[in-house]
């Protein structure tokens, strides 16, 4: 049941002549109507933004999440209806990527590269998967708009939010209230997280199986940040960043002749192949490798990334992603490439050095979507606020112990024979690389034994694949086949 909110404190949040302290309503929603056409179908769809509690364990509220919920219109059975429940990343990051870029209604004005054009704006997307699935797009605390709020007295108590195990826990008490409200508890459920919302879904899959009662058919993760391998180190690690090398160094024409001339997807098993087989096992030597073995492994690295041989070797084989996007281009063109999209360049103040003064991908995609999504909550989905809309917000201190969201979709797998997964992951992400994902994708089960419950899917782009227009069209199209694949449509589930 939705709290009564004073009309008083809607006029102070809602009318900013008046407003004497900004702050948001703590529950409330504006709803709008639309129409898009959307993979060849025209439809009117309603869209909800607004806020919700969240609660603590005497029903007093904590915080206040902001979302963007849209419903397609004139649908006969909402309960067969899919309900696709879209986080980003960070940890810290507003719900605006996917949502302004991918999935929904409206994507930005940009260029069939992804890059950004004035003036800044929106239009329809003619590939989101709306026209199968209802949408909810969820900032976390402290993101977007959403915002914790201190008890009377007190400072915000950050261990209930800012963490791998309390974002999962709070997020998926907020979720069973949303579901609950909007009566979608028949419907078949989906989450998709993109970077640090890989490990976020993965832990929420089990959470909202084992202490929501709420079983899932899909875990969609895009880019996904697993942090069992990026923040260990290691021989396994740092070799798996090889295929990434390879990938980009193809992109940027800076491989050998006898590479170069291949296409991207003929070249990458190879480096694939030889990082499992030859990479992980020579690292792991460490400084007992021959010095045979390590001029040998040394120069077929530099084959494979287009550094070279000395440079390899000045490494002892771990070469860091970060010298390798300040060092790739140095004597080519002296321009730097993207960490989390390797087909933009950058322009440091001096070539020499072992990593880029700034992330030249962020920059470009922060020109696009702060304005866009700014613009567009207030003046198309009429969600009025002085508050600012946080792109990234304040999360940090983040606690990363006890990280066991890998097993935990394992268990939800395992308990839950509905429940798939899909991967999305582009080979010029040099955050969460490609093959980073691939790997984690193949140690969530051991067994091998769920293995036909998993699809990976790459694609020509990077960490936001979706910015690329080929690539937005095939990445919407790959998550409207898993949906239909994964509906039940009548199937027990049972082993």
């Amino acid at each position: 049941m939705k709290r009564l909110i004073p009309i008083s404190l809607l006029i102070l949040c809602f009318n900013p002549a008046l407003s004497q302290n900004r702050k948001l309503p703590i529950d409330t929603t504006i709803t709008t109507q639309h129409n898009v056409t959307s993979n060849g179908i025209t439809f009117s769809y309603t869209a909800k933004t607004g806020t919700q509690p969240v609660w603590d364990e005497l029903g007093e509220p904590i915080a206040s999440l902001h979302y963007t919920y849209y419903t397609r219109n004139n649908v006969k059975d909402r309960a067969s209806r899919p309900l696709l429940i879209s986080f980003n990343g960070g940890p810290g990051s507003g719900s605006v990527w996917m949502h302004l870029a991918y999935t929904g209604p409206r994507i930005l004005k940009i260029d069939d590269e992804g890059y950004p054009v004035q003036p800044y704006g929106v239009k329809q997307n003619p590939y989101s998967i709306l026209d199968i699935t209802d949408i909810v797009y969820v900032n976390p605390a402290n993101t977007g708009y959403s915002r914790t709020i201190p008890e009377s007295g007190k400072d915000v108590d950050r261990s209930k939010f800012f963490g791998i195990n309390a974002d999962i826990k709070y997020l998926a008490e907020w979720l069973n209230t949303f579901v609950t409200r909007n009566n979608r508890w028949s419907s078949p459920k989906y989450i998709i997280g993109e970077s640090y919302g890989g490990t976020r879904v993965m832990g929420l899959a089990l959470e909202l199986q084992n202490q929501q009662w709420m079983y899932l058919n899909g875990v969609i993760m895009v880019s996904p940040a697993d942090y069992k391998v990026i923040r260990t180190g290691g021989p396994v690690s740092s070799a798996l960043n090889l295929p990434y090398y390879t990938a980009a160094a193809w992109y940027q024409k800076a491989l050998d002749d006898k590479l170069q001339q291949k296409d991207l997807l003929e070249i990458l098993p190879e480096s694939e192949a030889y990082t499992i087989n030859t990479v992980i096992p020579a690292i792991a030597k460490g400084g007992f490798i021959s010095e045979e073995e390590r001029n040998s492994v040394a120069e077929k690295m530099a084959y494979y990334s287009g550094l070279t041989k000395k440079e390899i070797l000045d490494h002892n084989l771990v070469v860091p992603t970060s010298y390798f996007w300040k060092g790739l281009l140095r004597d080519r063109s002296g321009y730097t490439i993207g960490r989390l999209d390797s087909r933009y360049l950058g322009l440091d103040k001096q070539i020499s050095g072992s990593e880029p003064d700034y992330n030249s991908e962020l920059t470009s995609w922060l020109h696009s979507f702060t304005p866009a999504i700014n613009y567009y909550l207030q003046e198309e989905l009429q969600f009025k606020t002085d508050i600012k809309y946080n792109m990234f917000g304040p999360v940090r201190p983040w606690d990363n112990k006890e990280d066991n969201t890998r097993d935990n979709l394992r268990q939800a797998m395992a308990q839950n024979p509905y429940l798939h997964v899909l991967v999305q992951s582009g080979y010029f992400d040099g955050a969460t690389t490609y093959f980073n994902a691939k790997y984690t994708m193949w140690q969530i089960d051991p067994s091998g034994r769920m293995k036909d419950r998993f699809d990976f899917k790459g694609y020509r782009s990077g960490h936001m694949m979706y910015l690329r227009k080929e690539d937005l069209e095939k990445a919407n199209s790959d998550i409207r086949s898993f949906i239909e694949k994964t509906m039940s449509k009548g199937k027990s589930a049972k082993y």
